[in-house]
């Protein structure tokens, strides 16, 4: 049986401010889009990659990843209009002999390939669902829709969930079906809904999600640190 890695990568990402669609942004001169699949093919446990694109980029981004060495099979499929909707297309187009699923975003460029593995591991050791999470640092507030602060929450209890998110594709598969219209920020959410057992593994500072322009400052940073102790 194999393990195979969905990344969604359909969305426009408008909160980047304007351009291209967010995973063919550049970072180091090479699309994020690309940095996440080279990630999730150095990961010893992924076997394929499934990039979901923009529909009617399909052939467009095929050839760009063609252009870059990767040494596993990568398939592309066409997305949806929502990133739910583009997991749930990759989930469908993957062959039988898969069963377990990571489903990483291409915003999360620079995750450690040993992350990737740990979670995938978590899978294949026993659990339905698994999101990599990190402590919260900040105190969080719940407000009102007036902006009002309601309650101060215990942040001991409160995690950041990151991707990849690993499940048994039975899980995945189950929740996507029970979810009937419902709408998740994460595929840990659907979980959730559809009542699967979700758990946690510690994550890493390092999958860092470029959301905003200032995001991928200190992405370029992290990167720049990376190749600087590599040349060392």
């Amino acid at each position: 049986m194999r393990t195979a890695a969905i990344v969604p990568a359909a969305g426009r990402g408008e909160r980047l401010g304007p351009g291209g669609p967010k995973a063919l942004r550049l970072l180091g001169g090479v699309p994020l889009l690309v940095h996440a699949v080279r990630a999730l093919v150095q990961a010893r446990s992924v076997d394929v990659v499934v990039v979901a694109a923009p529909p009617g980029d399909v052939v467009a981004v095929r050839g760009l990843l063609d252009d870059y060495d990767l040494p596993k099979e990568v398939e592309v499929v066409a997305g949806g209009e929502t990133r739910q909707e583009s997991v749930r297309l990759a989930l469908v187009s993957l062959s039988e002999d898969v069963d377990v699923v990571l489903v990483h975003d291409a915003a999360r460029p620079l995750v450690p390939p040993e992350l990737v593995d740990a979670v995938a591991q978590a899978v294949r050791a026993g659990a339905q669902a698994v999101v990599p999470a990190l402590p919260l640092s900040d105190t969080v507030k719940q407000v009102d829709e007036n902006g009002n602060v309601v309650t101060t929450l215990d942040r001991s209890t409160l995690r950041a969930a990151q991707t990849p998110q690993g499940f048994r594709r039975s899980a995945l598969e189950r929740s996507y079906v029970a979810a009937d219209g419902a709408i998740a920020t994460d595929d840990a959410g659907l979980a959730e809904l559809a009542g699967v057992a979700v758990t946690t593994i510690r994550g890493s500072a390092e999958a860092l999600k470029v959301t905003h322009p200032l995001d991928l400052q200190f992405a370029e940073a992290l990167l720049a640190r990376r190749r600087g102790d590599r040349a060392r």
